[in-house]
């Protein structure tokens, strides 16, 4: 078969390439739709992975092979892609996105950019009649999105979230999945910070309106926000950058005992300084980090929860897809992600 096979940094091939052997409790699934994550570019050209050579992609949907002897046969599923020791202490807690042992599919074992992968069966979800694979793709952010969103609600007395002032500052796929999620739960008031404008045009296209979108490039977006709050502060900010700057100003924009969901990955060491941290103990701010997403097989994890939205339609993250490529063709997509030619938000790999 063929596949995208990652020898090294900035070595990184379509070839041909094994197929996978399926082990005891694995499937094997036909990959029809293959996300490209922003992590997923440094692992190529500059940090490489734990382990080469490696298939590359976590963000992939499918078939299961019709043939194979288990009860997912010819199913249509969407795949967890960690794969947790299940003997951690999160683990027996079922909190296994803080797996400290945790396997991998695309970053420590074989991924999606490719046409067979081999998954573990209980990292497998059934998908709705009308899913398409390439939302089911999206499964992966959305429900990191979803996690993000859900930990944030946890931090509010306030019961009804149609009654929140919401901050997301930072557009990227994961910031734009969670203003869809965060409209879809019902808040109505979200205040977003950007600085492209074609994140712009994004949002406005999932409902949220140009008065409610700042542009951090020629705005104080802090102080935007301020003003929007009549100087009150939102009562929950998602600071989904992983900026210093923006942390001080997610303190600083929030409300005495609002919330505070820290979403994006850092760019560097993170400081706070005397001033800023005691506005965190004087607001008694409550702040939390959210991690990956929750998949424990119940119905009320995050994954379920995305499912269950892509079932009854109410969310379209197929809007998000700036670009397609069939597979074969998908390292155009890395170039752009790379090499920041072309304005992007989800670039897609199929196998057709």
């Amino acid at each position: 078969m063929k596949a995208w096979v990652l020898h090294g940094v900035n070595d990184f091939r379509y070839e041909d390439h094994d197929e996978p052997v399926v082990k005891a409790g694995e499937v094997l699934v036909k990959v029809k739709a293959a996300g490209i994550c922003g992590s997923d570019i440094p692992r190529a050209y500059q940090t490489g992975a734990h382990k080469h050579p490696l298939v590359l992609g976590h963000e992939f949907s499918g078939q299961v092979v019709s043939d194979c002897n288990s009860s997912w046969a010819g199913k249509r599923v969407g795949i967890f892609p960690l794969i947790p020791c299940r003997e951690c202490g999160p683990c027996k807690k079922m909190q296994y996105e803080m797996c400290r042992n945790y396997s991998y599919l695309g970053s420590r074992t074989d991924g999606g950019f490719t046409e067979l992968v081999a998954v573990p069966e209980a990292n497998l979800i059934e998908l709705p009649n009308r899913a398409t694979f390439e939302q089911a793709a999206m499964l992966e952010p959305m429900a990191v999105a979803v996690h993000s969103m859900r930990r944030g609600f946890l931090l509010m007395d306030e019961k009804d979230v149609s009654k929140l002032t919401v901050a997301v500052w930072g557009l990227g796929t994961i910031g734009l999945l969670l203003v869809m999620f965060l409209k879809q739960a019902g808040v109505k008031n979200i205040l977003a910070v950007g600085n492209k404008e074609f994140q712009k045009k994004q949002l406005l296209e999932l409902g949220v309106s140009e008065d409610n979108y700042c542009d951090s490039k020629t705005t104080d977006a802090g102080a935007w926000i301020k003003e929007k709050t009549a100087n009150y502060g939102v009562d929950l900010f998602f600071e989904c950058v992983g900026k210093n700057e923006v942390v001080s100003e997610a303190i600083e924009a929030t409300m005495p005992a609002g919330g505070i969901v820290f979403v994006g990955n850092p760019y560097s060491d993170m400081s706070l300084d005397k001033a800023t941290y005691w506005k965190i103990l004087r607001n008694q701010l409550k702040v939390t980090g959210t991690w990956n997403s929750s998949f424990t097989g119940d119905d009320n994890d995050d994954w379920h929860y995305v499912v269950k939205c892509l079932g009854d339609g109410t969310i379209a993250p197929e809007k998000l897809i700036s670009h397609r490529y069939s597979m074969g063709e998908l390292e155009a997509g890395f170039h752009i992600m790379r090499d920041k030619t072309e304005d992007y938000v989800k670039i897609m790999g199929v196998n057709e």
